[in-house]
Parts: C-alpha cells; structure tokens; sequence
C-alpha cells in the first residue's frame, strides 16, 4: 500500500471524519462578523484556535482542512497548529482551489480556479505538513442546470486537480457540490448527482487518478432548500442517497465524505446515522460513509465564543469535541442523541453567498 493510500484510509477511519475549517478570509469573516466579531488575522487565529487545541481527535475527526493562512498559523504557546493537529492524529489538509467563476454560455453557473500554478502550491502545501487538498466545484440544480456543459467542464476541473495533488505527495477531496438553493425535490437532486458524479468518475479514470488514494466529498440527497412539498424523512434520504453511490462510486474510493450544505447541525448528523444504519442493514457499502462538515461542527462552538470570547474558550472546545463524538458516531451509526448543538434547530445553516461568490 502507498502512502497516499495509508492517508486516505486514515481520514476514512471507521467512526471518523473530517473538519472542514478551510473556510476563506472573505467568508469566515462574514460569519465572524455576523456574531459580532472584527475580521482580523488575529481573531481569525484565535477562532481555529479553539477546534485544533480541542481534543477533536479522540472525539471522532481524522483530517482538518485548513486554509492557506492558517496552515502557517500556531497556537498560543508558539506551536504551529499543523503540529497541534498531528499531535492528536488529525491529519492536515488544505484548500487548493481559488473560488469560483462565472462559466461562459451557462448564466447563473460556474467554475473553479487554481489550476495555474497547483503544482507549485502542492508542492510548497505538503513541505508545511498538508497532507492532503480539497477542491471545491458548485453545481446549480432545477431550471435546466446543472448544464452539460458546466458538469462536463467541472468534472474535468476536478480530475485534473486530482492528478496534480497526487504527483506531488497529496491525497486529493473531490467535492462536486451540489447546491440546495432552489425549489428542486430529491428526485431531481438525485437525478442531478448521478449526472454529476457519474462523469467525475469517468473523467478520474481519464486522468489516471488512483481512486484508492482519493476521497469523494458529495451533497447527500436532499430537496431544495426552498421546497414546498413533504420534507422527506432521514430514512428516505438515505435511501435516495446509498442509490446514488452505489450507482456511481466504485468501490476504489475508501470513502464517502459526505458534505452538510446547509443542514443544521443536528439533521446533518442524524441524517448521516441513518445512512449509515441503512447500509449496515443491507450490506452494501464498499466505502466509508462518513463526513467532511464545516458549519455543522463549527455553528455552536461560534455562538458560545460571541457570548464570552475569553471565558468561554473551555466551553467551546468541549462543544467542538462534543460535535466531533456525535458524528463520530453516526459513522457508524450508532448515534442515540440528544445531540449536543444549541443553534436553532429550526432553522438551515443555508448561506446564498457561497454559492456564487468567487472570493470563497
């Protein structure tokens, strides 16, 4: 086994997952500044501060994805916080696209950038301590998209990057996001991802990507975030969902990194449980199913912090290991609740700019 494939089965760990804490300058300063924050350096260190000193590796994450500022960044007491992660066996990642773009031809779709120049960045990323990248395409769903075109062009997008990360020493995350803006149902979601995924396969084998040393991070299968019909049950997204996979995911893949685009914090973990109950069930899953979540491990460690940023630091990393435990364990589908957030849960953690910004 190499040792990109040794990576990829250590971030697709039974009972772990990832903490995507790679969120831009331009976005983690809109949510900091939301909860009453300035968007400093300063306060953004300390902000991821607060997950990577947190005991998150124990509690159930195997990989941070960080941000090229903070992959330089260190903790309080000078040590670097590559090394605060590596220390509790959570691997370092890093986000290696530059946001996204409008698509020629295609009106409200995109693309990403960052191909000029991956190489060099791979490179200089994996001499930090990376050890392993994520690129970000979004796709439109309903009124036509996502085009041919635009999943054509993304997918090939994605395996190149692929191909670039792994001849320099990382293990690539595939994201295809599909966006939940929109008044589209499961079917046309599901639809949608085995287009889209489908054709990322196809354009990985192309490319020569070796899929056991890589990992896929897709939407699960879930109505727009702007339906108006009956909103399906956990059981039926993750029936919908493994339909998909199985479709479309070889069984290469070690796994399955499930983003949680805009759920709250708990129907991201339940509805990940219940997936993983289903494929335990049938028996039919060659890969983990686990998670690659960002606003679901970090809503309610930030709204502690903005009630009392100094005296609520020790709170914060509980809840941000508490979060980490309860994904944890619906990897292996063993989560009973309650579940530790105290965000609103009625309300989705949806935000529009992040689909169609290209700062983010």
């Amino acid at each position: 086994m190499t040792t990109l494939e040794e990576t990829a089965r250590h971030l697709a760990a039974p009972g772990k997952g990832l903490l995507a804490s790679d969120e831009s300058t331009g976005t983690i300063g809109k949510r900091l500044e939301k909860a009453g924050f300035d968007n400093s350096e300063e306060t953004r260190r300390a902000y991821r501060q607060l997950f990577y000193t947190a005991p998150i590796g124990e509690a159930g994450i195997s990989g941070a994805i960080m941000f090229k500022e903070t992959l330089y960044q260190s903790a309080d007491d000078g040590t670097l916080f590559v090394e605060c992660l590596k220390r509790q066996g959570v691997l370092p990642g890093i986000k290696v696209d530059e946001g996204l773009v409008p698509l020629e031809g295609c009106p409200g779709e995109t693309s990403t950038r960052g191909l000029e120049g991956l190489a060099a960045a791979c490179a200089e990323y994996a001499s930090a301590g990376a050890r392993f990248a994520k690129w970000r395409a979004a796709l439109k769903v309903g009124g036509g998209c996502p085009s041919e075109k635009a999943i054509e062009e993304n997918a090939a997008q994605l395996a190149e990057y692929a191909a670039i990360c792994q001849a320099q020493g990382l293990v690539p995350i595939v994201e295809p996001e599909l966006l939940i803006d929109g008044d589209h149902s499961l079917a046309q979601f599901a639809d949608a991802s085995t287009r889209v995924i489908s054709r990322c396969v196809a354009h990985l084998w192309q490319k020569n990507v070796v899929l056991e040393a890589t990992l896929l991070k897709p939407q699960m299968c879930i109505p727009g975030a702007d339906y108006t019909g009956e909103k399906p049950t956990s059981d039926v997204i993750a029936d919908e969902t493994l339909r998909v996979m199985r479709r479309c995911v070889p069984a290469a893949v070690p796994g399955i990194m499930f983003l949680s685009g805009g759920q709250t914090e708990e129907e991201a973990t339940v509805n990940l449980n219940a997936i993983n109950r289903l494929a335990q069930q049938q028996g039919r899953a060659p890969w983990s199913l686990s998670f690659s979540f960002g606003r679901s491990l970090q809503a309610s460690v930030l709204k502690l912090w903005s009630e009392d940023r100094e005296g609520n630091q020790q709170a914060c990393r509980n809840m941000a290991a508490a979060l980490a435990r309860a994904n944890g364990q619906a990897v292996l589908g063993r989560y009973e609740g309650p579940h530790p957030s105290i965000t609103s849960q009625a309300g989705s953690l949806r935000e529009d700019f992040r689909g169609w910004r290209t700062d983010v």
